[in-house]
């Protein structure tokens, strides 16, 4: 935890304590244009060009709903195990903020898209299931900017590129026990939606931001304590740390005899403590009505079956899979589902070499290491699945040894050319032929009398350094399991 002007309480005294926690994460819809218009959605643009009369909200602008972010929002519900409403309805969310230019947010309240699902979580090897309230789509305002210009003492700027851009917010139970579960299950909730295709979910352009809702109450009591929202954590450091700090602060608080007030707070990375943003005290934080613009919502069960049907496999469905269909240890399976894109590649890796924990060994150890060393994504391989998983099969055939596969591999991650070209060109293949190893074996035992002779008298250690004569001789590609056992016939 950063160094903070609050004391940690003991841990014996945390141990009495059971922290509550909810998390609200809003996450950007993978469209190129924004949800009630067609402003592109691209990050990077110049400030206030993204913009139209319908994301600036001027009067007479009327919305149209995004097709695609409603089929989007559809895959991430059934990606969460939610249930598909086939009508759901848009209202307006009124509050006041300057990046806010309508003076309301497009949002679904009581209706939303999806509801009632979970998410499946791991932590320490204990399995547990994280209730999904609702999963429902909204507009997203702009971008206020406090910093980074001359006059930022005086003024904030507004950057309404953002605005109208469509999100669907993921509500959970408050099922979370620890800010390591919320960590585990914002991990898991991030991957799933990559694997659908919902969204980047990249934080650094602000597409997965998460608020989280805190209490602490004495073990083994029911009733919830008074909670605290902590709004806008953009990382999952920071997510974990704010946790941290406000779990210990309500300890705090209680063992000094004061009582948690219920509160939006903002958490401040450089002193690792949460501030008050607003006290909300039994006070509603918005006025909702129905959204006057946008008639309902209406998915027919054609339309849902179409997008179930076009749902990829899910990580753990995926996870499972590959350690029952492939023998994989669990630790390997969670590394090469970790994207998509890493299992699909995995996949045929494996069925081409058919050898599939050599498979796996090959794309988590040498393929990984060489792209992460040259800082390229999985995306960017100049070697193929289907080349790599020939490379292989190669070695499982006997054709390559261990080391010859790696000078092969080195050649195909530089040129981008199949193994067989390379092996072909540059006369890499192994050599296995009996009558050509007998050969060798007898001119290295011609070329090294003292060598045998020792390991006649019993210096059976001798034996590796004849072996390492014959695979310098032959550039390493001599067989080198044959050339150890006729070595030893030779030699009696």
């Amino acid at each position: 935890m950063s160094s903070t002007t609050m004391a940690v309480p003991p841990a014996a005294v945390m141990a009495r304590y059971e922290p509550v926690i909810g998390l609200e994460v809003h996450v950007q819809l993978a469209t190129a244009t924004k949800i009630f218009c067609g402003c592109p959605t691209s990050f990077g643009a110049p400030p206030n060009t993204n913009v139209c009369p319908v994301c600036l909200g001027l009067p007479g602008a009327l919305p149209v709903v995004n097709r695609e972010a409603v089929e989007l929002a559809i895959k991430a519900g059934l990606a969460l195990n939610c249930a598909i409403r086939s009508q759901s309805r848009f209202a307006r969310k009124n509050y006041f903020y300057p990046d806010l230019p309508k003076g309301y947010q497009i949002s679904q309240y009581d209706e939303p898209i999806a509801e009632h699902g979970y998410v499946d979580i791991t932590l320490d090897r204990v399995s547990k299931r994280i209730g999904i309230t609702r999963a429902h789509m909204e507009d997203d305002a702009g971008k206020s900017i406090h910093e980074g210009f001359k006059d930022s003492d005086r003024y904030s700027y507004v950057d309404l590129n953002r605005s109208g851009t469509p999100l669907v917010e993921i509500v959970t139970e408050p099922d979370l026990r620890s800010s390591a579960e919320a960590y585990a299950f914002l991990t898991e909730l991030k991957q799933v939606l990559q694997f659908v295709g919902v969204s980047s979910c990249d934080m650094e352009k602000g597409h997965l931001r998460c608020d989280a809702n805190v209490s602490v109450r004495p073990c083994g009591a029911e009733k919830f304590g008074t909670k605290v929202e902590v709004k806008n954590l953009n990382s999952f450091r920071f997510l974990k740390e704010a946790l941290d700090y406000e779990i210990a602060r309500q300890v705090a608080l209680i063992e000094a005899g004061g009582r948690v007030v219920q509160q939006t707070s903002l958490y401040n990375p450089e002193t690792g403590e949460t501030a008050v943003m607003r006290n909300k005290e039994q006070a509603p934080d918005y006025r909702y009505f129905p959204e006057p613009d946008l008639i309902p919502l209406r998915i027919s069960e054609a339309w849902l079956e179409r997008v179930r049907l076009a749902m990829p496999e899910l990580p753990a469905r995926k996870r499972a899979r590959f350690i029952a269909e492939f023998g994989l240890r669990e630790y390997d399976a969670e590394l090469l589902t970790q994207t998509r894109a890493a299992g699909q590649y995995f996949e045929t890796v494996a069925r081409v070499s058919g050898d599939p924990k050599a498979a796996a060994n090959w794309v988590m150890g040498d393929l990984m290491g060489r792209l992460k060393a040259e800082d390229r994504d999985l995306a960017d391989s100049p070697v193929t699945a289907g080349n790599l998983g020939d490379l292989v099969k190669r070695i499982r055939q006997g054709e390559l040894s261990g080391k010859l596969a790696k000078e092969v591999f080195s050649r195909m991650f530089s040129t981008g050319e199949p193994a067989g070209a390379i092996i072909d060109r540059e006369g890499l293949k192994q050599i296995s032929d009996a009558g050509a190893l007998e050969t060798l074996i007898a001119e290295v035992i011609a070329s090294n009398p003292k060598q045998v002779e020792q390991y006649k008298t019993g210096k059976r250690a001798v034996l590796n350094y004849l072996v390492g004569q014959a695979m310098k001789a032959t550039r390493g590609q001599a067989d080198v399991t044959a050339v150890t056992a006729l070595f030893q016939q030779k030699l009696g």
